[in-house]
């Protein structure tokens, strides 16, 4: 027996947020948003049925405040919380939280989402299911910081526990580096996530980076939804993730499967899920996290297997079982996903904020864009810097390039400092384009722009702009045949309307 979910409270902004509110109304379900005073004007408020306003702009006091949270939820009649990704998705005391309130979180339970928030509790619970694991060490302490490095073995990194998104890591290639490391990856777990301890792992040098999709429900039924290649990092943060990987194997492929489904159904886990793996070059897995929660990858396994993720959480959440079972999955064609963000690429990835004045969205066969973007829109310092998801599915991997490449060129974004130029090469880059390339493929792309073509390539923007200037100086220069980008000319016509 169930109990219907009816309303439902998505405790999100951006992109996640009209993607769950989507799902939610596709259902027949009513959604409420909620926003801080920067997201007043955001899709997700003008998407949602109600939203409720919460007072401020940093995260702490709006977003991550579980207490305006649950009092938006009670007075607007919801009876379920979606917590999408980030935030509180993966806090296992709101979701306590939210059930004490009488209300369904949308997600595993707390013990669960307790187990494997620890990476050193991790670690044991698949240590004890059988889950291979890279080499480690937890109980770190300033005292058996040398001795415990030395058992593992260098290079290694220093991880926070309680970490995610890149935080709290440091890679240790000499001994005389490991004290200083030690004490940056502590104080950057604490000031990230309120906890200092840190673990070692031995470093796998340059490996890949795959995760499995799985999904269990409250009736005994765990299943896999194949594997995503997100080797695509920088600085620990994927960047691109494709599925089937280029580089996993059927008998690698069902190896892994099975070995997330079994330590899924070992730990009681319900709803969607996704176990993290590194690989090396000789096809040996090792557990990395598991995230309890909906992946922003997510769309590429909904683009391949035609599976709703979003939906079948909800439907978990009311008690139903599983729509599907194993031998209903299958794999069809190719899907590849790119994350647009506001950040300069060519300045070691900084965040960038501004208003966006005029856009360009992508379409066409295969094309999906998961995006909160309109004209107007205002980037602030506040929150992340993903402004969308973009997302193309094709016959075959050749066919997915193909589109990435012609949606890549398409989508415009005036006046705000973005990485899809930088997306744009990567997907053009001839490692990428062969499959074989591993988590080093940025830093590799990096080390190959040279200071020397650098340097050339300022003098020839140095020579065209001061041609640029003597030709504009000349009466009536550009009256006639001079060619410009249409794109930032619209754009400028847009902003001198007005619009």
């Amino acid at each position: 027996m169930h109990e219907a979910i009816r309303k439902v409270l998505v405790a999100n902004r951006g992109e996640i947020a009209v993607r769950v509110i989507r799902a939610v109304h596709e259902m027949g379900l009513k959604a409420v948003a909620v926003y801080s005073d920067v997201d007043r004007d955001s899709l997700h408020v003008r998407y949602a049925d109600e939203a409720v306003h919460l007072p401020g702009e940093e995260s702490a006091k709006t977003y991550l405040n579980q207490a305006l949270l649950l009092v938006a939820a009670k007075n607007t009649g919801c009876d379920a919380v979606h917590p999408g990704y980030g935030f509180l998705s993966e806090n296992a005391g709101f979701a306590r939280a939210v059930a004490a309130a009488g209300l369904r979180f949308i997600g595993p339970s707390p013990e669960v989402i307790s187990a494997m928030g620890d990476k050193i509790r991790a670690r044991e619970t698949m240590r004890a299911a059988g889950v291979p694991l890279v080499p480690g060490r937890s109980g770190i302490t300033r005292e058996n910081l040398t001795a415990s490095a030395k058992e593992v073995g260098y290079p290694l990194m220093l991880k926070a526990s309680a970490g995610g998104g890149g935080k709290g890591i440091r890679i240790v290639r000499q001994p005389h580096e490991l004290l200083a490391a030690f004490e940056r990856a502590q104080g950057e777990a604490k000031s990230a996530f309120g906890d200092p301890t840190v673990y070692i792992e031995r470093y796998v040098e340059d490996p890949h980076h795959i995760e499995i999709q799985i999904f269990g429900d409250n009736h005994g039924n765990v299943v896999h939804l194949f594997e995503r290649e997100c080797s695509v990092q920088r600085r620990h943060q994927k960047v691109v993730e494709e599925t089937p990987s280029p580089f996993v194997t059927p008998e690698l492929r069902e190896a892994m499967g099975h070995c997330a489904v079994q330590a899924a159904k070992a730990i009681g886990y319900s709803g969607a899920g996704t176990f993290e793996f590194l690989v090396d070059n000789a096809r040996n897995f090792y557990f990395l996290e598991v995230n309890t929660r909906l992946q922003v990858e997510h769309a590429v396994t909904e683009m391949c297997t035609d599976i709703d993720l979003v939906r079948e959480q909800i439907r978990v959440a009311s008690g139903l079982p599983l729509s599907f079972s194993q031998s209903d999955l299958r794999q069809e064609g190719h899907s590849i996903e790119v994350r647009i963000c506001a950040e300069d690429a060519e300045n070691n990835f900084l965040p960038c904020i501004g208003r966006v004045d005029a856009l360009a969205l992508p379409g066409g066969p295969g094309v999906r864009l998961d995006s909160a973007l309109f004209a107007g829109m205002i980037v602030s310092l506040w929150y992340d810097s993903l402004l969308a998801k973009l997302v193309v599915h094709g016959r075959d991997r050749a066919e997915a390039l193909t589109r990435m490449r012609q949606a890549l060129s398409e989508m415009k974004i005036a006046d705000l400092n973005t990485n899809i130029a930088f997306l744009g090469r990567v997907v053009r880059n001839e490692e990428f384009v062969s499959g074989v390339y591993d988590t080093g493929l940025i830093g590799r792309m990096a080390k190959a722009q040279t200071p020397d073509d650098l340097l050339l390539a300022a003098a020839i923007v140095a020579v065209v702009v001061s041609a640029e200037t003597k030709r504009a100086a000349r009466p009536g220069a550009g009256a006639v045949g001079r060619p410009e980008d249409p794109w930032k000319l619209a754009a400028r016509r847009d902003g001198m309307r007005g619009n």
